[in-house]
């Protein structure tokens, strides 16, 4: 029986669906047909800080619910932290480069965008990041798809000396020749769980849930969950501007998990960077720990600042 994957409608979440379908069938033989819901997210042009956190996954949800699809595929970042009681990430496949690129017209690279130069982004995150690094750049909100976002500097009306977006979107696109400058994470540290999928069933869907355990990488649930557990910790919205970037990584007594976590004013003057250290068992954990950590040297005060 042919499986219905429930999918956005954007270019990027076409893509990222057809990749998991095609990845399903691959491992399993089950033929799957992509569905796509409209969301929230879809229909509005506000910022996304403004609209909230899930805006783009409740309609695949609702979706689920009802029946109308049997799963779904979600940028990993855009799931609220909280778990839904009804549903169950049955797989998470293995991670695209979670950095974020530059794109710039001329191929600059970052620092060498000249002073005044204008930098568009939509992440509170990577504008508090901008801010820090001093480099005397305009940094504009934007919002749009990734082809909307790179045309606003390579287009023929492009306005905008370069834009800052995930690498991932860039790279499932197949634009990765656009990319100027993979930022590093020490000037850039991601998004929590950024450039990760996940695969969402309904809980009681035992099925399922093992036909799709097919896709699940674990080194890639373990980063994220420790990423997003720092992030819940610390009970942060999608407007503040919080970074998390885990590695996995062989060590003397096996596999270790590196976790960094950031917290950094808007206007990029004051920041908290702080790393944590331990095994992919005890990914949580880690993250809970760091977050604590973090709280402790104030970045509750620096995240109020965003209100």
């Amino acid at each position: 029986m042919t499986l219905r994957l429930g999918t956005r409608g954007s270019a990027l979440a076409l893509t990222q669906s057809q990749m998991v379908a095609d990845a399903l069938t691959a491992a399993t033989g089950r033929p799957v047909e992509l569905v796509r819901i409209v969301t929230p997210g879809d229909r509005s042009d506000a910022p996304v800080a403004r609209l909230g956190v899930g805006v783009f996954v409740s309609a695949l949800r609702d979706a689920l619910l009802a029946g109308e699809i049997d799963f779904a595929v979600h940028s990993y970042k855009d799931l609220p932290t909280g778990e839904h009681p009804g549903l169950h990430i049955a797989a998470v496949p293995a991670r695209e480069d979670p950095r974020d690129a530059l794109i710039a017209r001329d191929g600059l690279t970052l620092a060498e965008l000249p002073p005044g130069a204008t930098v568009g982004t939509g992440a509170v995150r990577r504008i508090a990041q901008l801010h820090a690094l001093g480099l005397d750049l305009q940094v504009t909100p934007i919002r749009g798809n990734v082809d909307s976002r790179i045309a606003r500097v390579l287009g023929p009306e492009a306005d905008l000396d370069a834009v800052v977006l995930a690498r991932a979107g860039v790279a499932r696109l197949g634009r990765s020749a656009e990319i100027t400058e993979t930022l590093d994470p020490m000037l850039m540290l991601p998004a929590p769980a950024q450039g990760a999928l996940a695969v969402e069933c309904r809980a009681d869907d035992t099925d399922l849930i093992e036909l799709l355990s097919a896709l699940d990488h674990a080194p890639t649930r373990a980063a994220v969950l420790a990423e997003r557990a720092m992030f819940a910790t610390l009970e942060a919205g999608c407007s503040a501007p919080v970074a998390a970037h885990a590695e996995i990584a062989e060590g003397d007594d096996g596999d270790e998990i590196y976790l960094r976590g950031a917290v950094i004013s808007p206007d990029g003057v004051r920041a908290i960077r702080l790393s944590r250290t331990g095994t992919p068992a005890g990914a949580a954990e880690i993250g809970k720990a760091l977050a604590i950590d973090l709280l402790d040297a104030g970045a509750d005060t620096l995240m109020g600042s965003t209100e």
